[in-house]
């Protein structure tokens, strides 16, 4: 189901000339008759939800016919946003699965916090959708798995991860440089994020939910808690119930451009080291600072995060940087470089490889990504997509374990046979799923 590295430059490529061209994105007619509009639901439309469906909206065959959130603010706002841009009014839900049941609903957007993606995306499966999920794909190295054994197991529909990097142009082109060795043997590849905008989260006091929020199903399979607001929307990404702090917010961004370049899949070991340095005393349970060694076969990957300040690798706040004999690629959503490695011969500056001109990033890769979904669908050929569960679940199965070595505190070891970290009992209980209040673990 990986889609070939031609097909990836091919789609990459022809998408952004529709970009440069057509101000709506692209047209009916290029993407089919609007006898064939792909009906769209919503699931959890308060964040990144609601962005990929306006990037989706930017196709003229594509319509929402169902809402779906536990916040009926939310529902109400995003039913008026609707109205600015297409003329048929959705049908609002509370319980996705009511959404579900809806057949004139092709597809879906699970915009939900991470601790729902699994069991949504496979209920999404069973009912026969397609489907659109943020990422990280999942909350834990098991539900990954799980949304692997479900996209091979209902193969007919398209999975499209919302790690919408590996639809960009610059992207492409960096990974064939790194590919082509020209920077030779690559040793070290670091990926990081610095997040500046990030400020200590304030600690509240528990109280009631608000007016008009089904607080419960927000909850859905993670432990019972009393409501807190900084577990809520958005901030929800820092508290272990929920998700994983950045290490599988931006981590997997960055890791699977990482690995996606350097081909390379599972570690032989993780190793970390961080915490709550920069705001010992917020309410946030993930570590604001931390840094990651994964061993690979032939190199090791470096992450590292830092909240509060902006001056990250190469003056940037975030990126890939490839470290090779003879020249390092410094890799970010802005464009990439290449500093070409020189020694003195005689007197005379050598270079030990070709100089290669910087390059830019050019449109939305956002809106290439999600146009690739909907030609997916259209071909009904679910490996055309751009990032499977199968892609997915790499960077989302290494971001975990860099959290798993922060936890534990020691090197842990991955046993890619048996997929689990040998006879580290306590390693591969953090390797689990845990549902809660009724809910159970897709069985697939």
């Amino acid at each position: 189901m990986e889609q070939s590295r031609r097909n990836f430059i091919r789609s990459s490529s022809a998408f952004a000339l529709g970009l440069s061209t057509l101000p709506s994105f692209i047209t009916a007619a290029e993407m089919g008759s609007q006898n064939d509009i792909v009906n769209m639901g919503v699931i959890g439309c308060n964040g990144m939800g609601w962005s990929n469906i306006m990037s989706h909206l930017k196709m003229n065959n594509v319509r929402v016919v169902g809402l779906c959130d536990v916040d009926d603010n939310v529902l109400a706002r995003r039913k008026e946003d609707y109205k600015k841009v297409r003329e048929n009014t959705p049908t609002l839900y509370k319980d996705y699965r009511k959404l579900l049941e809806n057949k004139d609903i092709d597809a879906v957007v699970i915009g939900t916090p991470d601790h729902w993606h699994c069991k949504m995306m496979v209920d999404a499966l069973e009912a026969g959708k397609h489907v659109y999920v943020e990422k990280p794909l999942a909350n834990s190295v098991e539900e990954c798995y799980i949304m692997e054994a479900a996209a091979r197991k209902y193969n007919r529909q398209v999975v499209q991860v919302g790690q919408w990097q590996r639809s960009g142009t610059h992207y492409a082109q960096a990974i064939d440089i790194v590919r082509s060795g020209q920077l030779g043997n690559i040793r070290l590849v670091k990926v990081w994020a610095y997040q500046g905008w990030m400020k200590p989260v304030p600690v509240q006091p528990d109280g009631q939910p608000p007016k008009g929020v089904d607080y419960k199903m927000w909850l859905g399979p993670a432990p019972e808690r009393a409501f807190n607001p900084n577990r809520f929307h958005f901030n929800f990404r820092w508290f272990w119930d929920y998700a994983g702090g950045l290490m599988t917010d931006w981590g997997v961004h960055e890791i699977d451009i990482a690995l996606y370049a350097m081909q390379a899949r599972a570690p032989k070991s993780v190793m970390a080291s961080g915490g709550k340095l920069a705001y010992p005393n917020d309410a946030s349970e993930t570590p604001d600072t931390l840094q990651a060694v994964f061993e690979y076969e032939n190199f090791n990957m470096l992450w590292e995060h830092a909240t509060g300040i902006d001056n990250g690798n190469y003056g940037r706040t975030e990126g890939i940087a490839f470290i090779g004999n003879n020249g390092t690629l410094v890799l970010n959503r802005q464009g990439f470089e290449v500093i070409v490695e020189d020694k003195q011969v005689n007197g005379e500056r050598k270079t030990l490889m070709a100089e290669i001109p910087p390059q830019k990033t050019t449109g939305s890769y956002l809106d290439l990504h999600t146009s690739n979904f909907i030609e997916s669908i259209q071909k009904n050929d679910p490996a055309h997509a751009n990032c499977t569960p199968f892609t997915g679940s790499v960077a989302a199965i290494n971001a975990h374990m860099g959290n798993v070595a922060f936890k534990t505190g020691r090197k842990v070891y991955w046993n890619n046979e048996q997929r689990n970290f040998g006879s580290d009992s306590e390693a591969n209980q953090l390797i689990m799923a845990n549902y809660h209040n009724g809910w159970t673990k897709p069985r697939v």
